[in-house]
C-alpha cells in the first residue's frame, strides 16, 4: 500500500498534536491555578532537582516525576495538587499518576513560565 506525501505529512502532524495534547494531561486555565494556589493547594515541580535549583516557583515542592511514585506520601490527599515542569509534559504524566493512586483533586498547570506571577 503507498500513501502519498500529503496524507503522510497530514497523518504525521495529526498524530502529533494528538500526543502532545494527551502528554500535556489536559492544562488547565491560569485562572484555575491562580484559584487553587489561594485556597491552599499544594505546588508542586515535578521537574529534576538541577532544573528546580535554576529556578522554581515560590512555595513549590520539588518531587521529580521519577521519583513520584515512592514519594507520593509527600503529596497532600486532602487538597488540591497543582503540578508543574518545564512544557507540561512530565506534569501531565505525574498528574495521571496521581490519579490512578485516587488523588481527585489534581491539576496539570503546564510549565514553569505557565504559573501565575
Amino acid at each position: 500500500m503507498n500513501i502519498d506525501p500529503v496524507t503522510a505529512a497530514v497523518v504525521a502532524v495529526a498524530g502529533w498534536l494528538i500526543v502532545r495534547r494527551f502528554l500535556k494531561g489536559g492544562k488547565v486555565a491560569q485562572n484555575v491555578v491562580v484559584e487553587l494556589i489561594k485556597a491552599g493547594g499544594q505546588v508542586v515541580d515535578v521537574r529534576s532537582p538541577e532544573e528546580y535549583r535554576d529556578g522554581s516557583y515560590p512555595g513549590a515542592v520539588n518531587i521529580p516525576v521519577n521519583e513520584l511514585a515512592r514519594r507520593m506520601g509527600e503529596v497532600a490527599k486532602d487538597k488540591a495538587v497543582v503540578l508543574y515542569c518545564a512544557s507540561g509534559a512530565r506534569s501531565g504524566v505525574a498528574a495521571r499518576m496521581l490519579k490512578q493512586a485516587g488523588y481527585t483533586q489534581v491539576v496539570n498547570a503546564g510549565g514553569l513560565g505557565d504559573m501565575p506571577r
